[in-house]
């Protein structure tokens, strides 16, 4: 496929065929290439833990929802095969840019104007999700509440400096239809989003 087929084909699913697994091989392509997305100083300040085994799907669900009936959107998520938690290490950045190359040896988190180990992070997940695509599946980015955030820490193991992302969802999709959000929204224009030289200048329409 195409690299602009796989943009233009992503949309978040939230509803997949329960019984159709990600595939061994399908998996370790989207873990790989989700590897080959940019990371400031080469730092590479992210882990991720694969959910497939039913057990271990249902550890992650148990410490994100109640115990009340599920709503919609949990009954139709939790229906995808595969869960991948997307985990960041701020102190890998911290350090690597206290190394002799790099300016900040105090490791002081206020010289960072944002926190690059967050968005790297969230790069490699979209790469999962255009992969996906890629592979013929379907694929979902969603948060972790923050009163939550501490439960999957422990259901899953994941160290107490490791923050949690978000998660990306993957599976064969149940649905053709976009969600509700998309169809009440339209997508903003380029020349709405794009500015050409200063703010407000339309791409295409600058001096």
């Amino acid at each position: 496929m195409e690299l602009e087929q796989a943009i233009l084909g992503r949309r978040m699913v939230r509803r997949f065929v329960p019984d159709r697994q990600v595939s061994p091989q399908t998996l370790q392509r989207i873990a790989e290439l989700a590897l080959r997305a940019p990371s400031a100083g080469f730092s590479q300040g992210w882990d991720f833990v694969v959910l497939q085994e039913p057990d271990a799907r249902e550890a992650f669900w148990t410490a994100t929802t109640d115990d009340g009936p599920p709503d919609s959107w949990l009954q139709g998520v939790r229906t995808a095969p595969t869960l991948i938690v997307c985990c960041s290490d701020k102190g890998t950045y911290l350090r690597r840019y206290a190394e002799s190359d790099k300016p900040w040896q105090d490791q002081d988190e206020l010289h960072w104007p944002v926190p690059y180990w967050d968005v790297d992070t969230g790069m490699a997940a979209l790469l999962m999700l255009l992969v996906a695509v890629d592979e013929g599946l379907g694929g979902l980015f969603f948060g972790v509440e923050v009163d939550r955030q501490a439960a999957v820490h422990e259901a899953l193991d994941i160290p107490a400096d490791r923050t949690i992302v978000g998660v990306v969802a993957i599976g064969y999709a149940d649905q053709d239809r976009p969600s509700g959000s998309t169809r009440r929204r339209r997508r903003r224009k380029v020349p709405e989003v794009f500015h050409s030289g200063t703010f407000g200048t339309p791409l295409g329409q600058g001096r």
